[in-house]
């Protein structure tokens, strides 16, 4: 692993097994990422619980959940920058502090006004929080797990979206509803104080910076204790410096068609995964099945996504991304379409949203360690975070799409048929986007190192 007192940082993550300090990487970023879920989604559990108490109408509700969803696209692009510049950890640490403490004021909101400002402003955190979670593990984890822990890391953020739902379930009949933000307030922060102490930056990013050697050797000592390092010992990684503005540097190196390709298919299944979460319970309600069935329905999404998000991982690090992804969205396709259909049987349903939760909101994880395995270091952040920022304009307009094509009388079956399309879109990117990213890594200073 190292000659003449240099060490290749890939090789030592590479070539041992997960250390305790990797493991408390994995452990408080993961419990993080839930808590991101939990906040993100806090605002839909004590919606009724605000119409109640501030006796308003459900629609003076939907520009606070714009707001958030709004909040958080600008924070993916601004804030994943700022961490290719100062590092995965400080961005990671303080975008927690700032989420947790927008939780705590939006606990004392009086109005719709101030609630949907203090949602916004708590959005611009949580967008920061999975491009960064996801950069630190990915730059923890050995190649041969890099994509299972990324996605298991991923994953928390729909256990968080449930945990909110069972946790706000008993808050709210015994301390009301803004004890729900006051809980989604005071752990981040514990977790945040956590980080600080034992949560270390990438060893990746401090090299190819030149910055806190010393805090390197340490870390590097504790993932393999038999290495001989001095104040001599040079560390290397297997990239090359990025220079220049990092979202111009997306595009440069061989690197601009991968990442429009990437761009549409984070914008295509995040239109498709929000259209599914927000429309499908309500579109099943009206096809005559009663309230309780029709949030199965929805339930049935969310178990297929935790399922898929679990199950793909290991298959990735086997086989290789596209093998993976592309006929997951091809199928995904297929089982939207059928989804609306007025002649498919209760428990045919029950299986067909389930294999789309498993395809499309289990597909997403995938699609950001994609993105997290195609930048080199430098560009890791601002790619995951871009990438992201894009699908979430996606994740604003399949909600509305959704509500427009019932506005126009679209059938279920039309409906269904039409959001069937960007699953097809999506395949067919990522069919490019293979192609792409073999160009880049064959061009000279390219650092793809994509398992296809």
């Amino acid at each position: 692993m190292s000659t003449a007192n240099t060490i290749n940082i890939a090789e030592v993550i590479d070539n041992n097994k997960l250390s305790r300090t990797q493991l408390w990487v994995l452990i408080m970023v993961g419990i993080t990422v839930v808590m991101d879920g939990f906040d993100v989604q806090s605002i839909g559990y004590v919606a009724p619980a605000i119409i109640a108490d501030w006796g308003i109408s459900r629609a003076e509700l939907g520009p606070v959940f714009g707001a958030g969803l709004l909040g958080m696209l600008v924070g993916s692009l601004t804030l994943s920058m700022l961490a290719d510049k100062l590092g995965r950890r400080p961005v990671l640490i303080w975008a927690t502090v700032f989420f947790a403490v927008c939780m705590l004021i939006t606990a004392y909101v009086n109005t719709i006004f101030q609630l949907q400002v203090i949602r916004f402003i708590t959005g611009l955190g949580l967008g920061a929080i999975m491009p960064n979670a996801i950069a630190l593990v990915g730059e923890f984890s050995p190649k041969r797990k890099r994509v299972t822990l990324m996605m298991l890391v991923s994953c928390g953020f729909t256990v968080g979206a449930v945990l909110g739902g069972l946790v706000s379930a008993w808050l709210i009949p015994h301390f009301g509803w803004r004890s729900v933000f006051v809980l989604g307030g005071v752990i981040p922060i514990a977790m945040a104080i956590l980080m600080y102490f034992f949560v270390p930056e990438s060893l990746q990013f401090q090299v190819l910076k030149g910055k806190k050697l010393d805090k390197v050797r340490k870390t590097v000592r504790e993932i393999d204790p038999t290495l001989s390092i001095d104040d001599d010992t040079r560390f290397v990684v297997p990239e090359t410096k990025q220079g220049g503005a990092p979202v111009m540097e997306l595009f440069r190196d061989g690197r601009a068609r991968a990442t429009l390709f990437l761009w549409v298919v984070n914008f295509m299944n995040l239109l498709n995964l929000y259209f599914l979460s927000s429309w499908l319970p309500t579109i099943a309600a009206s096809a005559g099945l009663d309230t309780r069935t029709a949030v199965m329905v929805g339930t049935a999404l969310q178990v297929g996504g935790v399922l898929g998000t679990l199950l793909m991982g290991p298959v990735i690090d086997r086989i290789g991304f596209f093998k993976v992804l592309v006929p997951c969205f091809v199928v995904a396709g297929g089982t939207i379409a059928m989804i609306g259909q007025p002649t498919i049987a209760l428990p045919l349903l029950f299986v067909v949203v389930a294999i789309t939760g498993f395809c499309i909101m289990g597909g997403q994880p995938a699609v950001n360690a994609l993105a997290a395995t195609y930048y080199p270091t430098t560009l890791r952040s601002t790619g995951v975070g871009w990438s992201l920022g894009i699908g979430r304009f996606g994740s604003i307009v399949g909600p509305v799409l959704g509500g427009a094509l019932i506005q126009l009388q679209w059938s279920n079956a039309s409906i269904f048929i039409a959001m069937a399309i960007p699953a097809v879109i999506s395949a067919v990117m990522l069919l490019l986007f293979a192609g792409a990213s073999r160009g880049a890594s064959s061009r000279p200073g390219g650092d793809v190192d994509i398992p296809h």
